[in-house]
């Protein structure tokens, strides 16, 4: 049994699956209370199916690029969790995540965050023939600078603002595609297939060097100077 954990933002999530099929689920608006909820909600899952953690054999984490609070409660609590039961642990994009659910699509698919400071995280992705590509990785841009990098027919994902919808509806006209806000809901289903697919291959991460994908370094309070 596999357990995947997404902690990359407020819309957080996890499931338990066997060879990537869900077994449970479960999504909530977190508020920033990873710390708080993680453990209770899986524990709650835990018990849906009358199962426990020893029955575990993979860890999958959604490794961002997210909140820098939230990646941090996830990916300790994902490598905790597979040290200490002696298991694979895999880390995958959570941009990657948002992508997958429309595969099917075979169009190019360009999830996007809301990054601050007016600029945005985002990748392409698409399956092709059957595999699934990732056309460009994980970066910081910004939305008008992406709109002038699309030239075809391109389905948008992730947590889009309003007002970014609205931009690149005015500058891409027809080559924008937005599905409605609960079919671009991340979730951790989709983390958990993800997760297998490697799981399976064997291409696990090492629990000591994986990290959370920032993108950007963490805001860094100065130290107030001290008068003697």
């Amino acid at each position: 049994m596999e357990l995947a954990i997404d902690t990359s933002s407020n819309t957080t999530g996890i499931a338990l699956s066997h060879e990537g099929k869900i077994l449970t689920e479960l999504t909530w608006h977190c508020k920033q209370n990873h710390t708080v909820e993680l453990l209770p909600n899986l524990i709650y899952l835990l018990k849906q199916i009358k199962e426990d953690l020893h029955s575990l054999s993979g860890i999958i984490i959604a490794k961002g690029p997210g909140s820098f609070n939230g990646l941090r409660v996830g990916m300790s609590t994902a490598k905790g969790l597979a040290f200490s039961l002696g298991i694979p642990l895999v880390g995958i994009s959570t941009l990657e995540v948002e992508a997958y659910p429309f595969a099917h699509t075979k169009l190019p698919l360009c999830p996007i965050h809301n990054a601050g400071r007016g600029e945005i995280a985002t990748a392409l992705y698409q399956q092709r023939d059957d595999e699934w590509h990732c056309l460009v990785k994980e970066h910081i841009t910004t939305l008008d600078a992406l709109c002038k990098e699309i030239s075809e027919r391109t389905l948008f994902c992730g947590e889009i603002l309003p007002s970014m919808m609205l931009e690149m509806q005015q500058k891409l006209l027809e080559r924008t595609i937005i599905p409605e806000s609960p079919a671009r809901l991340r979730r951790a289903g989709y983390l958990a297939a993800l997760g297998w697919q490697r799981l399976e291959r064997g291409e696990w991460d090492d629990s000591a060097t994986l990290q959370p994908l920032y993108l950007r370094r963490p805001p860094i309070t100065q130290p107030k100077t001290k008068f003697k």
